[in-house]
C-alpha cells in the first residue's frame, strides 16, 4: 500500500550574510517534524533553500566588489553549511537562482498579467531596502526627524518608479471565505485574527510586483526594464522546487506532493504567506497549502538578536562548544507554541546539565552499568512483576500517544518535554525499586532481571519517540541496547525489547555535565562581546554617562493614541503559586477592583511565592489573554529590569490605594 504523501517547507533563508541561530531554529523545528511524520511512515518530502534576488543583495555585491551572482554563490553556501551542521534530512536545497525557479516565475508573471490580474502603474512612497517593503506616509514612523521603516526602524527612502501590480483586492473576498471554512489554514490562532482583523477585512491594497531601480532579479521577459519583485519570486519556490510548470507539463513529484502539508515560517512574514502566496495560488488555479504554521521567535537574553547590538550567536559556535544534538535539543525545547522563546549561555549549560546529562545521559549509562554488572549485559523478562510496574509501563504508552497528539498540533516542545518525562519516570523507577538491595539477596534474582528488562524497555520506548529529535543521540543509544529502535509507528507497546539480548558492555557517557563556571570563562575567551555602544570602555560611548545610570535602547517612537490604547490599573495579589515544571513563572492571582485575573510573570528567580501574596501592583489589565506552560495568563505585572539583570515589581508609592485605581 503506498504511503500517504507529506510536504514541508521552510521560508527559504536571504542570502545576504551568515544566519544566526533565531534563523537556523526553523529548520531544526522542520526537521523535527519531517523525521516524525517519516517515522509514523509518511511518504515525505522537506524542502529548504536560500531567496537570492533583490536590491539589498546587490548592494552588498557591489561593496564586496563582486557580482551578485558571486556574492550569493558565496552567502548561500554559507548558509547551507550552517543548516548541514544540524544533521539535517531535507530532501532538496533550492536557489531561487536556479534556471528552473526563474524560468517558471517569468512564465508565471506573464500567465498573471494575460489574466489582468497584473498592470502596470507607477508606485510613490518609502522604500526600506533591508527590509525590501514600500510604505505610505501614514505607515512610515518619525523619528529624530528622520522617517525610518515601521518594522526594522531603518531609514527609508523616497520612491517614485515604473511598476507593475498586483490586483490583491480581487480575491481578496474569496480567500476570506477560504480561511473562515478552514480554521486550521494558519496556525497558531491568534496569527489567524490578526491576519482577518487587520489586513483582510480593513481591505487589501493592489501589490507592488515589479521594479525598475535595480537589476538582480528576474526579468520581466516581455517588459526587461522590470524585474520581478522579491515577494512573487521567492514564495513561488514551494512549487518550482517540486516541478511546478505553468504550462501543464508538472512534474510527478509536484502531483504527489502538491498541495503543501505546512508551510513552516516565522511570524514576522505570515502576512506574505496567508495573504500573497494564497491569491498567487487562486491566480495560478492551483489549490493552496493546507496549513501555514507561523512559529515564534528565538531571542537572545537582552532581546532580539542583531550584529549592531554585538548580541548575535551562531549554530558553528553553539555545535563547537555543546554538540549538535545538545543544541538542537536546547531550540526545540525551549521555544513555546506562540510565545518567544530566549537563549542564553547560561540557559544552555543549565539544560545540558540537569535534562542531557541527568536525567537522560545518567539514566542510560546505569541501567547498562547494572546490567552488565548484575547478569553481564544479559536483559530478559522473568515476567517476576510487582506493582509498581505497571505504573512505568503506562506512563510509557501514555507518553506514545501524547506525543502523536502534540505532534498533530506542532506542539514540538510540549512532545519533547514528553519524552523527557518518560525518562524522568525511569529515573524515578530506578529509586522506587533499588536493584542495588534486590542483588543482596539470592532469591531476589528473578526480580532484579524484570526491573532491569524494564528499564531498558522504557529507555528503548523514550529513544524511538526522541529519535526525529535528537537522532544522533537516539541512535547512540540505540547502538548501546545493541538494537535497531523502531520507527513511531511500529511502538505498539512497552515490551519492545527482545528478552535475552545484551547490551553493549562498553557503555558511553551520552553528555557529560558541564563545569558552569569553567565553561562559562571558556565563553567569554573564545567569544568576546563586540565593542558595541553599550559595552565600550569607558570614554568611547557617545554622549554623556551618568554613574549608577542603565543604558537604554530607544525603540520606535508612539503615538498618545497607541499609548491610549493600554490601560494600567493598581492590583493586590491576594495568591501566588510556583507554575509546576516552569523554573520562571509564578501564577498569581491578581486583585482588580472587583475582578480577580491570573497572571503569570517570569519572577520566579526573584520573588517567593510567599513574599508575593499582599503586594500592590502596577498591572496592564487590557492585554490580550494568553497561556504560558498550559495556564492561560489574563494580564502583565510591570517590572523594572537593573543593569544586573534582577526584575523588579513596580509598587505605587502610596499603598494605601484601593486596588482597581487606574494609573493616568
Amino acid at each position: 500500500m503506498p504511503k500517504t504523501p507529506y510536504y514541508i517547507t521552510t521560508a527559504i533563508a536571504y542570502a545576504s550574510g551568515k544566519p544566526h541561530i533565531g534563523n537556523c531554529y526553523e529548520i531544526v523545528l522542520a526537521d523535527a517534524i519531517a523525521r516524525y511524520r517519516r517515522s509514523q511512515g509518511y511518504d515525505v518530502f522537506f524542502q529548504t533553500g536560500t531567496d537570492e534576488h533583490g536590491q539589498k543583495i546587490e548592494n552588498k555585491a557591489v561593496a564586496a566588489g563582486v557580482t551578485p551572482k558571486e556574492y550569493v554563490d558565496q552567502t548561500s553556501s554559507v548558509i547551507k553549511s550552517q543548516f548541514d551542521l544540524f544533521n539535517l534530512s531535507y530532501d532538496k536545497f533550492m536557489r531561487t537562482t536556479d534556471e528552473d525557479h526563474e524560468r517558471q516565475v517569468q512564465k508565471m508573471f506573464k500567465k498573471m498579467y494575460d489574466k489582468g490580474d497584473i498592470y502596470k502603474g507607477y508606485y510613490e512612497g518609502w522604500y526600506c531596502v533591508p527590509d525590501e517593503s514600500f510604505f505610505t506616509d501614514s505607515q512610515v514612523v518619525d523619528k529624530d526627524g528622520e522617517k525610518v521603516c515601521p518594522d526594522c526602524g531603518r531609514p527609508v527612502q523616497k520612491a517614485k518608479e515604473e511598476a507593475y501590480f498586483f490586483k490583491m483586492s480581487k480575491y481578496a473576498d474569496r480567500l476570506i471565505q477560504y480561511i473562515e471554512e478552514h480554521p486550521e489554514f494558519i496556525q497558531p490562532v491568534s496569527r489567524k485574527n490578526e491576519m482577518m482583523n487587520n489586513f483582510l477585512k480593513p481591505g487589501l491594497q493592489d501589490l507592488c510586483v515589479s521594479r525598475t531601480s535595480f537589476k538582480w532579479g528576474i526579468p520581466v521577459d516581455f517588459d526587461p526594464k522590470h524585474v520581478v519583485y522579491v515577494w512573487l519570486d521567492a514564495l513561488t519556490n514551494y512549487i518550482t522546487g517540486i516541478g511546478y510548470d505553468v504550462d501543464g507539463n508538472s512534474s510527478e513529484r509536484f502531483k504527489k506532493y502538491w498541495p503543501a502539508d505546512l508551510h513552516l515560517i516565522g511570524k514576522d512574514i505570515i502576512r506574505f504567506h496567508t495573504i500573497y502566496w494564497p491569491i498567487f495560488l487562486m491566480s495560478l488555479d492551483i489549490p493552496l497549502p493546507k496549513q501555514v504554521f507561523g512559529h515564534p521567535w528565538l531571542l537572545q537574553g537582552d532581546g532580539k538578536m542583531s550584529k549592531s547590538r554585538g548580541n548575535v550567536l551562531y549554530a558553528d559556535m553553539l555545535v563547537d562548544l555543546f554538540g549538535v544534538d545538545a543544541v538542537r535539543y536546547f531550540v526545540l525545547h525551549e521555544m513555546p507554541f506562540e510565545n518567544d522563546g530566549v537563549i542564553t549561555w547560561e540557559l544552555m549549560i543549565e539544560r545540558i546539565n540537569s535534562d542531557l546529562a541527568n536525567t537522560l545521559g545518567n539514566l542510560v549509562n546505569r541501567t547498562i552499568a547494572m546490567s552488565n554488572k548484575y547478569f553481564g549485559g544479559l536483559v530478559r523478562s522473568t515476567e517476576a512483576v510487582e506493582d509498581v510496574d505497571a505504573d512505568l509501563k503506562k506512563t510509557a504508552a501514555e507518553t506514545i500517544e501524547n506525543v502523536d497528539r502534540l505532534m498533530d498540533e506542532l506542539r514540538v516542545a510540549d512532545a519533547l518535554t514528553a519524552i523527557f518525562d518518560l525518562f524522568k519516570r525511569c529515573n524515578k523507577y530506578i529509586d522506587e525499586t533499588m536493584p542495588w538491595a534486590l542483588a543482596k539477596d539470592e532469591s531476589k534474582q528473578d526480580r532484579l532481571a524484570e526491573v532491569l528488562y524494564n528499564l531498558v524497555c522504557g529507555i528503548e520506548t523514550g529513544a524511538a519517540m526522541l529519535a526525529p529529535f535528537l537522532p544522533g543521540t537516539a541512535g547512540k543509544i540505540g547502538a548501546q541496547l545493541c538494537t535497531e529502535l523502531p520507527a513511531v509507528a511500529d511502538i505498539k507497546s512497552f515490551e519492545v525489547y527482545p528478552s535475552g539480548s545484551k547490551v553493549t558492555d562498553k557503555p558511553e557517557i551520552l553528555f557529560a555535565r558541564l563545569d558552569p563556571e569553567a565553561t562559562m570563562k571558556l565563553i567569554e575567551e573564545k567569544f568576546p562581546a563586540p565593542k558595541t555602544e553599550e559595552n565600550a570602555p569607558a570614554g568611547e560611548k557617545s554622549g554623556e554617562q551618568i554613574e549608577g545610570a542603565v543604558g537604554l535602547e530607544l525603540k520606535p517612537e508612539i503615538t498618545y493614541d497607541d499609548f491610549a490604547k493600554c490601560q494600567f490599573a493598581v492590583g493586590e495579589i491576594v495568591k501566588c503559586e510556583e507554575v509546576p515544571k516552569s523554573k520562571k513563572l509564578l501564577c498569581s492571582q491578581v486583585r482588580i477592583g472587583s475582578e480577580t485575573k491570573q497572571i503569570l510573570s517570569g519572577i520566579k528567580a526573584y520573588y517567593k511565592p510567599e513574599d508575593m501574596v499582599g503586594k500592590k501592583v502596577m498591572v496592564l489589565v487590557n492585554l490580550k489573554p494568553a497561556k504560558l506552560a498550559g495556564l492561560l495568563s489574563e494580564g502583565m505585572l510591570l517590572c523594572a529590569e537593573g543593569p544586573d539583570g534582577k526584575l523588579a515589581l513596580m509598587t505605587p508609592e502610596d499603598t494605601n490605594l484601593p486596588s482597581g485605581s487606574e494609573i493616568a
